[in-house]
């Protein structure tokens, strides 16, 4: 089949299309590069007013005419590829809305992209509205919107979130879910919110390309070293400060026995590199499943503080802390978890085996791609 993967968060669809491509199908990846994270994409659709000028620039024409200079860029982009991007048996959207611009201009480049193709889908893996808005309604026990509740950070810190709430958003969403032939969500955070959605066609757990993350076993001579990985932008949504709290605590009685390594803002190949020496990766705390950082860190053999709730444990039918530790939004629950990995180093050494076990039985990206297969099939 010839399919096209529309949109990156992370490398989600890139890994899909690795799994795919070792079926025997024809896959290309198209969108934006993630941001900072630099992913990789077979077209990409460029954003260029990232630099604070261009933005300056791009804000003021959108007060004073009305016209998005971004959006308009993108709509370009995509009508010069027209003919790279029309006849595919397949379409899926990486999200609701993939692109930072006004929802109804979004929604005009969906209807056209599905208008060229045959059949669309849509992965829930990030922000959209069934899980923002079970998140609203605090249908979790706790969520990325949590802080935003607890009054933490500013009105602009959640704006991304939010913004799926609004009546322009949720018209978009309601003509997708209209014409899609099927949702996937890509962890438990994005299925538990669509269960009963009529649309709904299961879950298929993020896809890591186990052949190029390769396991090292973790050597504990010398003292522990934790990573702390820092998105800025998500400074609150991933409990950023509930970890630094918690760090604060581990360094006053074993700042003889850690080295903490703090990194903001990288690149995905940089931010993997990073994880080289690392023992442990503190990865987020507002989570009832794992991310993509997490689930690549796990492959590589480390410990990782990320969500690994009771739901997952059922789901999975797993011990607690055995794969990975469940991080609560709670400063002196971590630390005592990392006190009890400082005091008991080979518990560290036992879950990271069991951490690229887990990976290559539950993500590996070609088993993952045949689950895609499967689900796609079914609906066309």
């Amino acid at each position: 089949m010839k399919i096209l993967l529309f949109g990156e968060y992370n490398r989600s669809h890139w890994n899909l299309k690795e799994g795919l491509k070792h079926l025997g199908h024809d896959v290309i990846v198209v969108g934006t590069k993630d941001g900072f994270k630099k992913v990789d994409v077979d077209i990409e659709i460029r954003d260029f007013f990232e630099s604070y000028f261009l933005k300056k620039i791009r804000s003021l024409v959108l007060k004073v005419f009305n016209r998005d200079l971004h959006a308009e860029s993108v709509k370009y982009q995509i009508q010069k590829h027209k003919k790279n991007l029309s006849g595919f048996d397949i379409v899926q959207f990486i999200n609701e809305a993939p692109f930072d611009f006004n929802r109804g201009l979004q929604l005009e480049l969906i209807k056209q992209l599905s208008h060229w193709n045959k059949n669309t889908f849509l992965i829930s893996a990030g922000l959209d509205y069934p899980s923002v808005k079970f998140a609203y309604d605090k249908k979790f026990r706790y969520s990325i919107l949590t802080p935003y509740f607890e009054k933490k950070g500013t009105k602009k810190d959640f704006s991304p979130a939010l913004s799926y709430l609004t009546e322009e958003h949720i018209t978009l969403h309601r003509y997708l879910f209209k014409n899609i032939k099927g949702v996937i969500a890509s962890d438990l955070d994005y299925h538990l919110p669509l269960k009963n959605n009529t649309k709904y066609l299961g879950m298929v757990p993020h896809l890591i390309h186990t052949d190029i993350l390769k396991f090292k076993p973790l050597d504990i001579k010398n003292k522990i070293v934790i990573l702390h990985g820092i998105n800025k932008r998500n400074y609150y949504k991933k409990g950023n400060d509930i970890f630094e709290k918690a760090l604060e605590i581990i360094k006053k009685k074993y700042n003889h026995k850690i080295d903490i390594l703090v990194v903001k803002n990288l690149p995905y190949k940089t931010y993997i590199q990073a994880f080289e020496n690392a023992h442990i990766l503190l990865d987020q705390v507002y989570a009832y499943d794992q991310g993509y950082n997490a689930l690549e860190a796990m492959a590589l053999g480390k410990v990782v503080f990320t969500g690994a709730e009771s739901e997952w444990l059922d789901y999975y039918n797993i011990a607690e802390d055995t794969i990975a530790i469940n991080a609560l939004p709670d400063a002196n629950n971590i630390a005592s978890k990392l006190e009890w990995l400082i005091l008991n180093p080979e518990k560290m050494i036992e879950i990271s085996k069991n951490a690229r076990a887990f990976i290559e039985k539950e993500h590996h990206y070609i088993k993952c791609s045949e689950q895609y297969l499967e689900k796609w099939t079914s609906r066309i």
